[in-house]
C-alpha cells in the first residue's frame, strides 16, 4: 500500500496520530506528515496533498486529498475505488460500511457535547439519495441505520455490507446533519472531478 485516500479540508484538523513538520508551504496543496501505528508505535512518513480545486461549492467541492507514504507499506491489501460513473444507478436497496474515529455519541445538556473514544468505529447505513457529487446514506436508528460525526471526515464508505461487504471506497465522508442522526454525506470517488484527481497517485478502474 503506497497511500492513503483523504479530504481536501483536512489542513487544520490533523488527527493526534498526524504530525505536521517543518515544510508546510502554504498554497502549494500539500503537508509532510508523520503518521504512527497505535498498535505498533512504528512510524511512516507521507506527503499530503489535496485537491488544488477545493472550494467548498455544494455543486462539486473537490473535496479529496491524499496521502503518499515515502515507502510502501507490506502486509496491507489497499482498498478499491469504483469504476467511472458506477454509482450513478445504484440499487435503493443498496447499504454502505462507514468507517471513522469520530464521535460515538452526542447529548445535549446546555448545548451539544460530542463524545470521542479516538478508536475505530463501524457503522452501516441504506441509500438515501445519489447527486452528481454526492452520496448520501441514511443514519436513521428506525431504520436500523447508524452513520458518522465529528472527526469522521475523510474516512472511507464501502460498498455493501456484512457478508457482501466489498473493499469498495464509494466515497468518503464530508459533512452531515449537525446533530449526527439523520444524514451521512460522502464525496463520489467515481466522477469526473475526483477522478481527475487521483490519476495522478494510483491507476483508476
Amino acid at each position: 500500500m503506497g497511500g492513503l485516500l483523504g479530504h481536501a479540508h483536512l489542513a487544520d484538523r490533523l488527527p493526534d496520530s498526524c504530525s505536521l513538520r517543518p515544510g508546510r508551504e502554504p498554497g502549494r496543496g500539500y503537508v509532510r506528515l508523520l503518521l504512527q501505528d497505535p498498535a505498533t508505535g512504528k512510524t511512516y512518513w507521507g506527503t499530503w496533498r489535496a485537491d488544488p480545486k477545493f472550494r467548498g461549492a455544494q455543486s462539486d467541492p473537490y473535496d479529496v486529498s491524499v496521502v503518499v507514504l515515502d515507502k510502501a507499506v507490506r502486509g496491507i491489501a489497499p482498498a478499491r475505488l469504483p469504476a467511472a460513473g458506477s454509482l450513478d444507478k445504484l440499487d435503493p436497496a443498496t447499504r454502505f460500511t462507514s468507517v471513522g474515529y469520530g464521535a460515538q455519541s452526542v447529548t445535549i445538556d446546555h448545548g451539544p457535547t460530542f463524545h470521542y473514544a479516538d478508536i475505530r468505529y463501524v457503522a452501516t447505513g441504506g441509500l438515501y439519495t445519489v447527486t452528481n457529487a454526492w452520496l448520501k446514506i441514511s443514519m436513521n436508528p428506525a431504520h436500523g441505520d447508524g452513520g458518522t460525526c465529528y472527526g469522521d471526515s475523510g474516512g472511507p464508505n464501502f460498498l455493501e455490507v456484512g457478508d457482501s461487504e466489498t473493499n469498495i471506497v464509494a466515497g468518503t465522508t464530508i459533512t452531515g446533519d449537525f446533530m449526527c442522526w439523520a444524514t451521512n454525506v460522502d464525496y463520489r470517488m467515481d466522477t469526473p472531478s475526483a477522478r481527475s484527481f487521483l490519476e495522478q497517485f494510483v491507476t483508476l478502474p
